[in-house]
């Protein structure tokens, strides 16, 4: 059976999408749940199981596959079930969806670093420096385009649930979390995510989670 090891649901945006694909790939899968920076995640990182990730969450083993990194994971469950369960059918939407996954894959540090993930609390409206209104501009763009050029009578960014949208879920909980104002349209996308029942299951099950990270909760930024 595949095992997937993740760290903690209230703060580890990466193991959400990891999680959030092999919900949707159906598949059967175990699951480990290893609590970040506590007393013993230095020694627990540098076991077999994180090997080769440079213990970094998640993990994806399947027999003696071992896969990392939560793009990679969504790639190994398209192989192992159906591409369109992931990406849009279409060329050029697939194309597109593509570019904007590998895009928040990669960028948006100011917003990670500035606004953690927390899904298990509502600091309420929270300023924001330049870098990061700018950043959060660019996702509004790009939200818009795959909704106008993609998104028909679909909730999600290119209509139906797809690998984009488990890219963009811990994006739309840090929006959550810290009360960043978005137009109407993003409200509407955002809450379709939220509804979504895995993204409902991951937000649940964090909330009795006996973890505290202080570096992520607002006490630690005030």
């Amino acid at each position: 059976m595949l095992k997937l090891i993740i760290g903690n649901r209230a703060y580890s945006s990466w193991s959400m999408r990891g999680w959030l694909a092999l919900k949707a790939s159906g598949l059967e899968f175990e699951e480990l749940v290893v609590p970040l920076y506590d007393q013993s995640w230095e020694q627990r990182r540098e076991g077999d199981e994180f090997a080769p990730s440079l213990g970094k969450v998640p993990v994806l083993w399947d027999g003696d596959t071992v896969v990392w990194d939560s793009l990679a994971i969504i790639e190994y469950c398209a192989d192992l079930t159906e591409r369109d369960l992931f990406w849009p059918s279409d060329v050029g939407a697939r194309g597109m969806a593509r570019s904007m996954a590998a895009e928040m894959h990669s960028g948006f540090a100011n917003l990670r670093r500035e606004l953690p993930m927390n899904v298990r609390t509502n600091v309420g409206p929270t300023p924001l420096s330049d870098s990061v209104r700018s950043e959060i501009n660019r996702i509004m763009t790009l939200w818009a385009q795959a909704r106008a050029r993609h998104g028909g009578t679909g909730d999600f960014l290119f209509g139906r649930w797809c690998a984009v949208d488990m890219m963009f879920a811990p994006v739309v909980t840090r929006f959550v979390t810290y009360s960043v104002p978005v137009p109407p349209f993003a409200a509407r996308y955002m809450e379709a995510v939220l509804e979504h029942p895995d993204v409902t299951s991951w937000i649940e099950q964090a909330q009795d989670e006996p973890w505290v990270i202080e570096q992520f909760e607002p006490a630690a930024k005030s």
